[in-house]
C-alpha cells in the first residue's frame, strides 16, 4: 500500500497553484481521516433519511441526496491513499455501520435484539482488527 500519494502530476485534475494546494490538502490528511470525514456526511444523510420517512418532503430528499453525494466525493482522497478496496472499502461500511446503528439507537430511541448486538460486537472486532 501506498503511504504518500506521488506528487509529480496532480491527482485530482486541477492544474497550478489550486491543484497543489488541493493535492497537499489531499497528502495532509490520512485516509482513515477521509473515511472519518465520508462517514460523517454518510451518518448526516442517513439522519436526514429517518427524517425524511418520517416526514417526507422534496426538499428533505434533495438534502439527503446532497449530502451523499458530498460523502461519497470525500470517500476519494481515502481510496486514493490507500489504493485496496476491499480493506478501505470494508473500513468504510463497517464505520458507516457503526454511525448508523448509533444514529438509531441513540437518536431515534430504536432497540436492536441480542443477535443484533452480537453482530454489532462482531463488526466492532472487524473494524478494529481491519484498522491495523
Amino acid at each position: 500500500m501506498p503511504s504518500s500519494l506521488p506528487s509529480s502530476a496532480p491527482v485530482v485534475g486541477f492544474s497550478g497553484e489550486f491543484g497543489r494546494i488541493v493535492q497537499t490538502i489531499i497528502q495532509v490528511i490520512p485516509a482513515f481521516g477521509w473515511l472519518l470525514v465520508s462517514v460523517s456526511f454518510f451518518a448526516y444523510g442517513e439522519f436526514l433519511s429517518k427524517k425524511w420517512a418520517d416526514h417526507p418532503s422534496v426538499s428533505l430528499a434533495i438534502a439527503v441526496v446532497a449530502i451523499d453525494a458530498i460523502g461519497t466525493a470525500l470517500w476519494l482522497p481515502a481510496i486514493l491513499h490507500k489504493n485496496t478496496l476491499a480493506i478501505v472499502g470494508l473500513l468504510w461500511l463497517l464505520i458507516g455501520a457503526v454511525a448508523t446503528v448509533s444514529i438509531g439507537l441513540f437518536v431515534f430511541k430504536e432497540t436492536l435484539d441480542w443477535s443484533q448486538w452480537v453482530g454489532m460486537g462482531c463488526a466492532f472486532v472487524a473494524l478494529v482488527s481491519l484498522g491495523k
